[in-house]
């Protein structure tokens, strides 16, 4: 299938949109603007296994699962994922009842193994030995810099618990530009991405084209395409912090994102492609 590349750009077209009207803007953050979580799938994939299959060798029906359900559920609440690990568990059926633990129990293991990652990320950063470049995505401060700029309304929302969203989006420098940052508070349904648009759109009166949604998970580019708003599929490579993933851009596709880039190297033809009578 030939790919719909605006000539000179990298900027992929999936689906045309009237362009231009947008007052409000709703960024995923992790792997969208920070890399400072790259690799959470590296650490929640043995964290799962290890749960699933308690004291057995795991199978490959179960490295199977576990790598299918990582993939698809990139984006939401870790809780959520949490409870369907409880689910697996108990489907595979290797861990004594008894010995299964709830979703807050499981999403600890993972947390703490994760934040070990994480934490170490940081005190480099705060050391001097990486710089904001190495943690944040090719461009993404300069593209909601320039949002900003606009005067558009910016949100974040994140499946990353609250309080270390807030704390990570200070540390790679983009904070100041947004209204709210939202993450993961104790339960699902306090806190998700489909509510936080609803509640957007119901606050403040907004018709889809009004609202872009950006973000590198399908959850939050398959809400917005339900709410009719433009969204911005980013097909990022966290590794090498730019340049595309294949299977990200497919899954993209796939949740409905309307245009796709691999970063935000050009922040300044996105922004004019998305304003085009400026």
């Amino acid at each position: 299938m030939t790919r719909n590349i605006i000539p000179g750009t990298q900027i992929e077209v999936i689906r045309e949109r009237e362009l231009g009207r947008f007052k409000h803007a709703l960024f995923d953050f992790d792997g969208t603007i920070s890399l400072l979580r790259e690799g959470w799938q590296d650490v929640m994939a043995p964290v799962m296994l290890e749960c699933i299959a308690g004291d057995t060798e795991p199978t490959p029906e179960m490295e199977q699962a576990v790598r299918d359900y990582i993939e698809e559920s990139t984006g939401i609440n870790t809780i959520l994922q949490m409870e369907h690990l409880v689910q697996m568990v108990k489907e595979f059926g290797r861990v004594p009842e008894e010995k299964i633990l709830d979703a807050h129990g499981y999403k600890k293991i993972y947390n703490d193994r994760l934040m070990k990652v994480v934490n170490e990320r940081i005190a480099r950063l705060e050391r001097g030995e990486i710089a904001l470049q190495d943690v944040t995505l090719r461009g993404a401060v300069e593209f909601v810099e320039r949002l900003h700029k606009r005067g558009l309304h910016m949100y974040v929302f994140s499946g990353t618990d609250q309080p270390d969203v807030r704390h990570e989006a200070e540390l790679v420098g983009v904070a100041t530009y947004f209204e709210e940052i939202r993450g993961a508070l104790r339960t699902y349904a306090e806190s998700n991405k489909e509510k936080i648009i609803k509640e957007l759109i119901s606050k403040h009166d907004l018709h889809g084209v009004e609202v872009l949604v950006v973000g590198d998970g399908p959850v939050e580019i398959r809400h917005g395409r339900e709410h009719d708003c433009v969204t911005v599929g980013v097909a990022s490579n966290e590794l090498t912090g730019c340049g595309w993933n294949e299977r990200k851009r497919e899954r993209l596709i796939k949740a409905g994102a309307d245009i796709l880039v691999p970063d935000f190297s050009e922040a300044a033809l996105l922004e004019a492609y998305l304003f085009p009578k400026s």
